[in-house]
């Protein structure tokens, strides 16, 4: 497995920006596809973003798709998620994932089999 630790979270009022980190340890980071997801308080944990080993493919939910933006950097083993234009409905804890290259669904959970502690953002109105 992957060890994951993200940084980056904080308050921020609706309308500001975010860029969270994920540091990536163990595991070979160049194979493993990446991706966000998120929790709200009471509500089941969601697909934000993927990103594939080399980059080449990314994925963003809906719901974010124009504000957010994944990206890595495999020199540090590190992968990022700009977000923009903050909404209060981002409220959630983010999480990092790690899994191996697969023809699995990018936005399912299953995809993944290493993630991060998450990091809380909260965006006030």
């Amino acid at each position: 497995q992957v060890r994951l630790v993200e940084s980056g979270g904080g308050l921020v009022q609706s309308g500001g920006s975010l860029r969270l980190s994920c540091a990536a340890s163990g595991r070979t980071f160049t194979s493993q596809r990446m991706g966000w997801f998120r929790q709200a308080p009471g509500r089941e944990r969601e697909f934000v973003a993927h990103i594939s080993w080399n980059g080449g493919k990314t994925a963003y939910a809906d719901s974010v798709k124009g504000r957010f933006t994944i990206s890595r950097d495999n020199a540090k083993n590190m992968a990022y998620l700009q977000m923009n234009s903050l909404k209060r409905e981002d409220t959630a804890s983010y999480y990092c994932a790690a899994g191996p290259r697969s023809t699995a669904s990018p936005s399912a959970a299953s995809a993944y089999d290493s993630w991060g502690q998450g990091t809380q953002v909260t965006v006030s109105s």
